[in-house]
């Protein structure tokens, strides 16, 4: 697949990037710069974003398939039975 799944405006792509570089610095103890935190970004929503991805549309078809059952078992209770003789 050559089309990024998961794309971010020019505003939440600099935010992601600074809270990255603010987790470096404080969690491990590394600072980057902002071209590092943006490769870093890219790489990661490349590797991940395909499963968060997947997972929200596993999720998606689970919450479907539910209201289908309620939907099934509600056509069920309106079911009439024939009269009978």
């Amino acid at each position: 697949m050559s089309e990024a799944l998961i794309r971010l405006d020019a505003t939440e792509r600099a935010e992601l990037a600074i809270k990255l570089r603010d987790y470096c610095d404080r969690e491990i103890g590394v600072e980057i710069g902002n071209f590092d935190a943006e490769f870093m970004l890219d790489f990661m929503i490349s590797r991940l974003g395909v499963l968060c991805y997947n997972q929200g549309l596993l999720d998606a078809q689970a919450a479907i398939a539910k209201r289908v059952d309620t939907l099934t078992e509600a056509i069920g209770e309106l079911e009439k039975s024939p009269p009978r003789r």
